[in-house]
């Protein structure tokens, strides 16, 4: 116990011995030390701030020239079509109403002729395969009252409630067959010829409705009748040279 306690005490004694002489060789020194790190601090801050001066300069500079260009150059917009002077092109309407059945009318901006177009178009449609079902029927029926076979006796539902056939209206029945089938025939043919029609005439409306578009008619557009006097000279007496007559006049 002694030892150690005796050891402790020169260990205090070399560490008050060496104390002084620490505090007067490395304090100066560290505080050297420090006012240069401290002053190095401050260059590279002063530093940074003149190269923010630099920079905030620059963007200024910049923005300043972006300014200049949009009041000279100011943005162009594309501008919205005015549909109260549209005038639609008689050929695109032509090719579009020969393409698509009614897109000249569309495209003519004429939605109104619309239902009667498409109306014709069905109705022709309709027509045709009405008829074309009925051909067929009576033509099934002829040929069965023509082959003289019991067992093929199709024309049997068109005959009415109670009705029959036999030798004494064979032939009576044999003529109103054909006679029927002939007419669902020429009637389907004409519905598709009808068709056609429809389909002509929709085309032509687009193509003349877009070249009367641009058509001129003016608020001074006026028919005169009025009473004259003509010369016809059949004479050299005046009564028996003129005659009356209606003059008319258009003013456009």
């Amino acid at each position: 116990m002694s030892d150690m306690t005796t050891r402790i005490n020169r260990r205090v004694k070399r560490l008050f011995f060496f104390l002084p002489f620490y505090l007067l060789t490395f304090l100066p020194s560290s505080a050297v030390a420090q006012n240069e790190v401290s002053d190095s601090i401050v260059m590279a801050i002063d530093s940074m701030y003149e190269a923010m001066a630099v920079d905030t300069a620059a963007i200024s500079d910049t923005i300043k020239h972006m300014k200049s260009i949009v009041e000279l150059e100011p943005p162009t917009m594309k501008a919205k079509r005015d549909w109260s002077t549209w005038r639609p092109n008689p050929q695109r309407a032509l090719w579009l109403a020969l393409v698509i059945p009614g897109g000249g009318q569309i495209y003519n901006r004429k939605y109104w002729k619309l239902p009667i177009v498409y109306g014709g178009f069905v109705g022709c449609i309709y027509a045709m395969m009405w008829n074309n079902m009925m051909y067929h029927d009576y033509s099934q029926a002829y040929l069965d009252i023509m082959d003289n076979d019991p067992t093929t006796a199709s024309y049997n539902q068109f005959l009415h409630l109670g009705k029959q056939i036999n030798d004494s209206n064979i032939e009576r029945y044999k003529q109103v067959f054909k006679s029927r089938k002939d007419k669902y025939r020429r009637w389907r043919d004409l519905s598709f010829f009808c068709l056609i029609g429809v389909y002509a005439i929709s085309v032509i409306d687009a193509y003349v409705d877009a070249e009367l578009s641009a058509f001129d008619i003016s608020k001074d557009l006026s028919l005169k009748v009025r009473p004259t006097i003509m010369e016809n000279k059949s004479s050299m007496n005046p009564l028996y040279a003129t005659s009356l007559g209606v003059n008319c006049s258009i003013n456009f």
